[in-house]
């Protein structure tokens, strides 16, 4: 005697295939990818997409600007934040390297001192600007996007401090569990 699947049944596996995504991608890579863009990035210096204000600039004091985020995911071991220029001639320009920063951390206060390692064990690497620490806007010309981007990781990252953009990047493969992305805007005075 052959077995009847129940409605309630069919609804199910059709739920499940559905949350599946296209081409039968599996139910955890479609999670992923909305877990990994979780963390909200904000600065009480500007808001998302607005001008970052001159004393965060090398037109100002060229001090790191205010940035808080969101609790981080359960399993969270460290932070890294990378800010670049995606607008640079050529490149993309690396303003600031940190990782290491404690999972705990709901944010990075202003002018965070160009030290390799801080008392809380957060290391800073190297920026195209040949130094530690964060180096501001400076753009040649025209108005620039600077994206600061958090990661979340699996664990702390066996990196020495004065790492570059980079390596960061090579260390960080496979362990993002969350990211999220604050971007400032920046044009200077008579360019």
């Amino acid at each position: 005697m052959a077995r009847r699947r129940s409605p309630c049944r069919s609804v199910i596996l059709a739920v499940a295939a559905a949350s599946l995504g296209p081409a039968g991608a599996g139910a955890g890579e479609g999670a992923s990818e909305e877990r990994k863009m979780a963390l909200t990035v904000t600065s009480p210096a500007f808001k998302d997409g607005a001008a970052i204000p001159s004393p965060h600039t090398c037109d100002g004091e060229d001090a790191s600007p205010p940035l808080a985020w969101t609790a981080a995911p359960d399993g969270t071991k460290s932070l890294a934040l990378i800010a670049d220029d995606p607008d640079a001639p050529g490149t993309t320009w690396v303003h600031w390297v940190v990782y290491n920063i404690p999972p705990t951390a709901r944010g990075l206060p202003e002018a965070v001192p160009p030290d390799r390692q801080l008392p809380d064990g957060m290391r800073q690497g190297v920026t195209d600007f040949g130094r530690i620490g964060y180096g501001g806007p400076c753009p040649p010309s025209g108005t620039h996007r600077y994206v600061f981007t958090l990661y979340a990781l699996d664990g702390s990252l066996a990196l020495a401090p004065g790492a570059t953009k980079a390596q960061l990047e090579e260390a960080m493969k496979g362990r993002t569990l969350s990211q999220g992305q604050l971007i400032g805007t920046y044009r200077r005075r008579g360019r």
